[in-house]
């Protein structure tokens, strides 16, 4: 084994036990939260600790990346893991001097010194959240479009990972020593301009990055408090009480999505299949919330004793059918909307934002192998 192969073994095993180490804090935080009374929260938490069991076998087996892309992963959970500790050391300094000076309502502060007072200051925790910071924690779902340019592009825009692995291949060309110094061989890097094959890796690095940079901020909220989070603080987003002793409600729907596209990358499911899901979990479950909340008169209470509206149950089905009609067709439509009901009508404790993104996938696949019709629109 030449050293570079070393290289390569080291930064992959680093991933894998990444993931296994955040297995270990997700189930420890689980379990704290079942037993503390956020059973939904807990349960949710301890399956995304499961999935990531997964992730890290998964990765150590076949793998996520070829080199040097593990690699270029395992650099950016440091330069995150840092990040979040010199914000983390900010706000302790912050917080130990409004602990000592007490508040000052005629002092001029800083942005960090009003964001600490506002999170010291009260709950942030609720039970209920108002519609402007459901429409401020809704409008992150948007990020499924951005996915989808990422992969596929838009009209005549490139797929953004395609733009990106020829800017890296271009950059490696133009610093080719200090490259040859840090990962070998510029021979060594394994594609060209062009090639479809860094799509398939570059959509799963902004998976897996976009997890790392908001779990390891949620791990800090969870485990010291929420002013310590970088995310609470680029948010300013409300937490809900189900999120106390738990993880949020991103990290679920990303975790759904590297599970899904794991399938995709292992040749089980359909790549429209795939993103049926993510745009079905992102769209239809904001537009439920968001229409319930604001026209919802009908209340239902789902089996986990949430209220729910019929409203926003329609607006969801809705949603989700044409969200599956443009994308796999107007019979696998069906079979997204009815999944995208079940899950968010039926779970008693588990987050329909984990369960969506992996069922509904799961589920068209499965009828596209029984029915046999054509998927989409297009050859």
């Amino acid at each position: 084994m030449d050293y570079w192969t070393s290289v390569d073994e080291l930064y992959n095993t680093t991933l894998s036990l990444s993931f296994f180490v955040l297995a270990i804090l997700m189930f420890y935080i689980g379990r704290k939260g079942y037993k503390t009374g956020n059973r939904p929260g807990g349960v949710s938490t301890i399956i995304s600790g499961v999935l990531f069991i997964i992730f890290g076998y998964y990765n150590s087996t076949v793998r996520f990346f070829v080199y040097p892309y593990n690699g270029f992963m395992v650099w950016w959970i440091g330069i995150i893991l840092l990040l979040n500790g010199i914000f983390f050391k900010i706000i302790r300094i912050d917080v130990n001097k409004l602990n000592s000076e007490g508040y000052n309502p005629d002092k001029k502060k800083s942005i960090i010194r009003r964001y600490v007072e506002t999170m010291t200051s009260e709950n942030f925790y609720r039970e209920k959240i108002t519609f402007k910071m459901e429409l401020i924690r809704k409008s992150f779902h948007l990020t499924g479009f951005l996915l989808l340019v990422v992969y596929f592009g838009f009209y005549p825009l490139y797929p953004l990972t395609l733009i990106i692995s020829d800017s890296v291949i271009q950059l490696i060309n133009d610093i080719g020593p200090l490259y040859t110094l840090l990962w070998g061989d510029l021979s060594l890097f394994p594609f060209v301009r062009g090639e479809f094959l860094p799509i398939i890796y570059l959509t799963m690095m902004a998976l897996i990055g976009a997890l790392m940079f908001a779990i390891i901020s949620d791990l800090i909220r969870i485990l010291w408090s929420p002013e310590y989070s970088v995310f609470n603080f680029l948010t300013r987003s409300m937490l809900r009480t189900k999120e106390k002793n738990a993880s949020g409600p991103q990290i679920y729907i990303i975790t759904g999505f590297i599970f899904s596209y794991m399938l995709y990358m292992a040749g089980l499911i359909h790549i429209l299949s795939f993103f049926s899901g993510v745009l079905i979990a992102c769209l239809s479950d904001a537009a439920a919330a968001l229409i319930g909340q604001r026209y919802g008169k009908h209340k239902v209470k789902v089996r986990s004793k949430d209220t729910k509206s019929i409203e926003g149950f329609v607006a969801g089905v809705v949603v989700a059918y044409i969200v599956g009609f443009i994308l796999v067709g107007p019979i696998y439509a069906i079979i997204g909307a009815v999944i995208f009901f079940i899950t968010d009508y039926f779970p008693i404790f588990t987050a329909d934002n984990l369960l969506n993104p992996i069922f509904i996938p799961i589920g068209i696949q499965l009828f596209i192998l029984i029915l046999g019709f054509p998927v989409g629109w297009w050859p």
